[in-house]
């Protein structure tokens, strides 16, 4: 069993971090105009996501750290809402968004175990 001693060792921030890195790819892709509208909101929602884990994971009690993963699991929805936006408006192919469309499930799952878990009184991987 290996000891989380960092938001860092989480892998749900691990893989939180590369649905960021995908969805920051795809911003880039917008037009130019979009890049203060919904390119900016897009971004700031995904990034959102492992910064509420980070965030949470850093608190002093286990409820402030599953209420920053509910927030985290907001963002995550949040963020798909927009990159379904930007495909139905044609900025991105359904196709180019197929790796971080898939993420979001695996993260929601595993936001939704973490913050049980805690809930339990479990441990925090």
């Amino acid at each position: 069993m290996t000891t989380i001693q960092s938001h860092r060792d989480l892998i749900v921030w691990q893989k939180a971090m590369d649905f960021a890195e995908v969805v920051y790819g795809l911003a880039a892709r917008f037009l130019p105009h979009e890049t203060y509208r919904l390119g900016s909101r897009i971004t700031r929602a995904a990034a959102s996501v492992p910064a509420n884990i980070a965030e949470g994971k850093a608190r002093g009690t286990k409820r402030d750290y599953a209420n920053f993963l509910s927030v985290a699991k907001g963002s995550l929805m949040e963020t798909e809402t927009f990159l379904m936006l930007a495909v139905r408006l044609k900025y991105i192919a359904q196709t180019e968004a197929s790796t971080a469309f898939a993420l979001v499930p695996e993260v929601s799952k595993m936001l939704t175990s973490l913050r049980s878990r805690l809930k339990e009184g479990g441990d925090q991987r």
